[in-house]
């Protein structure tokens, strides 16, 4: 995974366990795309307090992604449910093919509606 969407995704994920001060110099760095002199200057800061902040708060997210795991498990189910909408499309086209009933193909199609909704929640 891309180095930057996966700090995205920690902080996504735990960014509120951080401190104030590290959410904010996380997201002006990360997500705003600010240089460290720009925060610092912004704030009355040095660079290296920024650089050291911003380091701090990489690592504590990383560590609570490696205590709780809760990316991991998202990625794991994403994929899942992926892989079954895969095979509910590859049943229904077996099953339109064999003339099945109407009632079972609308029971499929009502499945299929409310995992497509449910991935596009995940």
């Amino acid at each position: 995974m891309d180095q930057t969407v996966h700090m995205g995704l920690l902080f996504d994920f735990y960014g509120q366990l951080l401190t104030e001060k590290q959410r904010l110099f996380f997201s002006l760095y990360h997500q705003d795309d600010l240089s460290l002199g720009e925060i610092a200057e912004q704030y009355g800061v040095t660079r290296q307090a920024v650089y050291d902040i911003i380091q701090r708060s990489q690592k504590s997210l990383t560590n609570f992604e490696e205590k709780l795991g809760l990316i991991k498990r998202y990625v794991r189910q994403r994929e899942q449910l992926e892989r079954l909408q895969g095979k509910l499309k590859e049943l229904a086209d077996e099953l339109s093919l064999a003339a099945v009933s109407e009632p079972w193909q609308r029971q499929l199609a009502e499945v299929q509606e409310l995992l497509a909704e449910l991935l596009e929640d995940f």
